[in-house]
């Protein structure tokens, strides 16, 4: 695993902003974290670069104690985050020779290719660039080196929808060639991206898997009945966003089995005139799975 944490913990006073988090993110994937504002990413990503220390546990990072990260290890690793530091006198052209020094893997003809699909304004200073020039400023720094690691921190927020896919079609171009850490509430963007997802909420990790793992498993169902529908007094606490509507009755299954389906529904509310269960966008999960907690009904 390129970053593997185990029981981590992060308090400030008696806010636990991790709670014996246990990650791992496999070399070469796309690891999407995700989770509502506040659920502890950025705390997870801060403490993994060591802007941060942990109050409990351990973090581990291309095979090092995250609280001992040495310039060896930072020449390997690329970070952007949305609200990231860069000095705004500095025009973009000065920025870019000020930091080439510092990486022995820097790629001169790449950085060229990357500076001219993104279309950055050299001579123009940091401070005068919009924020989504700032962000493509901050990835094409981030991606010129080869980083055998790259740390994406929220980097869709506030971008219009053009930057937004220049800024991934960016990322995408170099899929493949290192192990890529990115958190986001931009899921539709994203789903192309990743390949695997990990869901926070107040702290706590629900759940890590691939993305073709959770796709095989969580499915859509509309259940058509012989009479009217009404939400089942117990149902299957893998059944998530229950709803019903005339006679038929909708969930989200969070443990998909076409062969054990039929007997659930009906051990739960009766025959069924038909079934139909379709996969279900990553958008739809998180939707389901921050209700089902906020609920206090979530299951992985």
């Amino acid at each position: 695993m390129i970053i593997q944490t185990e029981n981590l913990w992060k308090k400030y006073g008696r806010f636990d902003a991790l709670q014996g988090l246990n990650l791992a993110v496999p070399e070469g994937s796309a690891f999407a974290l995700i989770g509502a504002n506040g659920a502890g990413k950025t705390t997870t990503i801060k403490t993994l670069m060591n802007i941060i220390k942990p109050s409990q546990g351990t973090a581990t990072i291309l095979g090092v104690d995250s609280r001992r990260i040495s310039p060896r290890e930072l020449a390997q690793i690329g970070y952007v985050s949305e609200n990231q530091d860069m000095p705004g006198r500095m025009k973009v052209a000065a920025f870019i020779d000020y930091l080439r020094p510092f990486y022995p893997g820097w790629d001169r003809a790449l950085e060229a290719e990357i500076l001219g699909r993104m279309r950055l304004p050299m001579d123009r200073r940091i401070k005068d660039l919009s924020h989504g020039m700032r962000l493509k400023v901050s990835l094409a720094c981030a991606l010129s080196f080869r980083p055998r690691l790259l740390v994406l921190d929220e980097p869709l927020g506030g971008l219009d929808p053009l930057v937004r896919d220049e800024f991934m079609e960016g990322l995408l171009h170099q899929a493949g060639e290192m192990t890529v850490l990115i958190s986001s509430h931009e899921l539709t963007e994203i789903e192309g991206v990743a390949t695997h997802v990990g869901f926070l909420d107040k702290g706590r990790l629900l759940f890590q898997e691939s993305m073709g793992d959770l796709a095989g498993r969580v499915r859509d169902v509309r259940v058509m009945l012989d009479h009217e529908a009404k939400l089942p007094a117990q149902a299957p606490p893998e059944w998530l966003d229950i709803r019903a509507s005339g006679n038929v009755l909708g969930f989200v299954d969070t443990h998909y089995s076409e062969q054990g389906l039929a007997a659930r529904i009906a051990a739960t509310v009766g025959s069924a005139r038909n079934i139909d269960a379709q996969p279900v966008a990553l958008r739809a999960i998180f939707t389901a799975l921050a209700r089902a907690t906020r609920e206090g009904s979530a299951t992985s």
